[in-house]
């Protein structure tokens, strides 16, 4: 039976920086208040005139191809997860394609929000499983701070700008993705969007002076739902493989907030030390979080280790992945 497995990852973060300090001249918050809240002391942003996601994606992929002695011609398909792309089109993939030389794939773009990495391993995965596809770049990655609004508190100290890719290819081994639970309702709809420009509500005066090309969250619903959704489902995809706390070498959770990273991870009966958390030095870089702390880890993951990826995001979208991972850095 045909497993498919990550085999290399690569990442990109924005050299420039906003701290705790620089928000707190912007707006009414402090260190204090934001790392006793969420955990978060700086954030990444892309500057740069014209620069979206796929700069972000590109310089991932570039690094992935090289790590993996992969050629751009040897690529099948490429899945962009991101929930702010360059343009409504043509796609971030299509664009990544373009700046990495990648002529014989094809590729598209996934949206589920904070989910979105873990959405797009699943469909990558199954194209690993049909066997007509050998090479699969899943790309998450955002630029959040497009979409922030530095004089809204509630929502301006979390965002950051990052991305992470991963390749997925085909192994008969019992490693690679295991089992994935992931669910997509409307329930949040109302508390966590950006309202425009879509069809809904196309770009026009009204909705800039509405703040409506901005994020809205309302920060309280938003927590309960991924605290309760986000453990849950962590646990069911541990109880339905047979998995105790023991067996899991590594927890790595969507980093939205510490507190809800916490409550994932007290609720799986994890110590701190197989928890992967960076949230305090990129904050949430939303489909890029979980990338990115692979990345972090990569030199620490070892081959057969049992990984538990958790995610949840606007929509709401939520979900769990269980892998083996493939390799060990140091023996490749």
């Amino acid at each position: 039976m045909i497993q498919a497995v990550i085999t290399g990852i690569g990442a990109y973060v924005p050299e420039d920086v906003i701290t705790n300090e620089d928000l707190s001249k912007m707006v009414e918050t402090s260190d204090e208040w934001i790392m006793s809240r969420v955990g978060i002391k700086e954030r990444h942003v892309l500057k740069g005139e014209g620069k979206g996601t796929s700069v972000m994606g590109g310089k991932a992929v570039k690094m992935l191809l090289e790590k993996t002695n992969t050629k751009p011609e040897e690529v099948d398909l490429i899945i962009c997860a991101t929930t702010t792309p360059d343009y409504p089109f043509p796609s971030t993939a299509a664009l990544v394609a373009e700046a990495c030389g990648i002529k014989n794939a094809f590729g598209f773009d996934l949206n589920a929000a904070c989910s979105g990495f873990i959405f797009a391993l699943e469909v990558g995965s199954n194209f690993i499983k049909s066997g007509k596809y050998k090479k699969v770049i899943i790309i998450g990655g955002d630029k959040m701070t497009s979409i922030t609004n530095y004089a809204d508190r509630t929502t301006c100290t979390l965002f950051g700008d990052a991305a992470g890719a991963v390749m997925l290819e085909p192994t008969d081994e019992s490693y690679g993705i295991m089992d994935t639970i992931l669910h997509t309702d409307g329930v949040g709809i109302p508390h966590l969007r950006l309202s425009g420009g879509g069809s809904a509500h196309p770009a026009s005066q009204e909705t800039l002076e509405k703040n409506m090309h901005y994020i809205y969250q309302e920060g309280q619903v938003v927590f309960k739902h991924a605290v309760s959704r986000m453990a849950d489902v962590s646990a069911e995809i541990m109880e339905r493989n047979n998995l105790t706390k023991d067996d899991i070498s590594w927890f790595v959770p969507h980093q939205a907030n510490k507190r809800i990273i916490d409550a994932a991870a007290n609720r799986m009966g994890l110590t701190e030390d197989k928890v992967m958390v960076n949230i305090q030095k990129y904050g949430n870089s939303s489909a890029g979080t979980i990338p990115m702390c692979l990345w972090e880890w990569e030199e620490k993951l070892k081959k057969g280790d049992n990984v538990i990826l958790a995610a949840f995001g606007a929509g709401f979208t939520w979900g769990s992945v269980y892998l083996k991972w493939g390799y060990t850095r140091s023996e490749q």
